[in-house]
């Protein structure tokens, strides 16, 4: 089943003069401002939306600064530098769609394990420090402007990680919508105090309360949610954690499960784990989940990296998820967000009806 009607639906109804072009004249005016700083951006005219002019404003910058991030766009995006001439090759904004009540997610929004360090790199004991130490307080920031130049407009990641969404609305102007991963109420508490649009209990956290058969703490967690006046979801990486939580009558707005194939290097049935699987029984999660009437949020789509995004966003829609939560670099935001609009716009064989339109 596609979901092509909504996307080309939301595609019309942008203002903007520049989403009227071809996208070869497109591309070229776009080339055209990123060749000409501060000045083009002026008299063009042409950034009415807001993908766009998040781009404007961070392409109006001082000359000096500009020709430094030129410098290193020769060779791809740095620590120091967003490639912001990649811009250029992004086809379209990733669509959007209904939620939960008035809220409007992205289809792939952002995903906060590469901020926050946790890389699941398998036996590369380096990774993690190596992605802290890459994310600077300006890198993050830059990183949620390609999102949002993109069209992405949601960022999903850890409790502690409200601060850097205050800083980041407040110092950029950012708009990104902040689904907080809760592993306590107390986090969750303090991100809804501090403008969360959303919290859910963490899918390793659901999966050992389940395991404690702790409902009550799960029951008060959603009940406490709820009364604060935001969508409360409840997350997993074992079906059977979400059965669980069925069968109990624990039925939040949202569920976030993780949804990948077996079908990678690392994963090797019967071979121990080493930090590599999170979907054990992926045809057991389709089933499952094409029966609840709940927006799931798939998420560990790329099994941390060891699948193409390609494959993964196809598999993931194709199992019925409505929304992805991808962790994504600077330099990948366009060419994931592009995948990602192809693959929707494509003949999905998908068996689940899309919640959200």
């Amino acid at each position: 089943m596609s979901d092509s009607k909504s996307f080309s639906n939301f595609n019309e109804q942008q203002n903007s003069p520049i989403q009227q072009l071809t996208d070869r004249e497109r591309r070229k005016m776009l080339r055209q401002i990123l060749v000409g700083g501060t000045a083009a951006v002026a008299t063009t005219g042409a950034f009415f939306s807001r993908e766009e002019n998040v781009l404007a404003t961070t392409l109006a910058q001082p000359e000096e600064q500009r020709k430094e991030a030129e410098t290193d766009a020769l060779s791809g995006a740095s620590r120091q530098n967003t490639n912001w001439a990649k811009f250029s090759d992004l086809k379209k904004p990733m669509a959007k769609a209904t939620f939960v009540g008035d809220i409007k997610l992205s289809r792939m929004f952002l995903g906060g394990n590469l901020i926050g360090g946790w890389a699941h790199a398998r036996d590369l004991i380096y990774v993690s420090d190596l992605v802290k130490a890459y994310h600077t307080r300006e890198k993050i920031y830059a990183t949620f402007q390609m999102a949002e130049a993109c069209g992405i407009n949601a960022y999903l990641g850890h409790h502690s990680h409200i601060g850097i969404l205050n800083d980041y609305w407040d110092k950029k102007s950012g708009t990104l919508q902040y689904i907080a991963d809760c592993s306590n109420l107390e986090g969750a508490k303090r991100c809804i105090e501090l403008g969360a649009a959303a919290c859910y209990v963490q899918g390793e956290a659901n999966d050992r309360l389940v395991r404690e058969k702790k409902f009550d703490e799960i029951k008060r967690f959603l009940e406490t949610v709820r009364e604060e006046g935001v969508p409360v979801g409840l997350g997993g990486h074992d079906i059977e954690t979400i059965r669980a939580c069925v069968e109990k009558d624990l039925l939040p707005d949202f569920w976030m499960k993780t949804i990948h194939h077996d079908r990678y290097w690392s994963r090797r049935a019967g071979d121990q784990e080493h930090d590599n699987v999170f979907c054990r029984k992926p045809q057991e999660t389709i089933e499952f989940m094409n029966a609840l009437p709940q927006p799931w949020i798939g998420f560990k789509v790329l099994a941390a990296g060891a699948i193409r995004p390609d494959d993964g966003f196809r598999f993931a829609f194709e199992a019925g998820a409505d929304f992805l939560c991808v962790g994504n670099y600077d330099f990948q935001i366009v060419d994931n967000v592009n995948t990602c609009m192809k693959i929707l716009e494509s003949n999905l064989k998908r068996a689940r009806p899309w919640i959200g339109a």
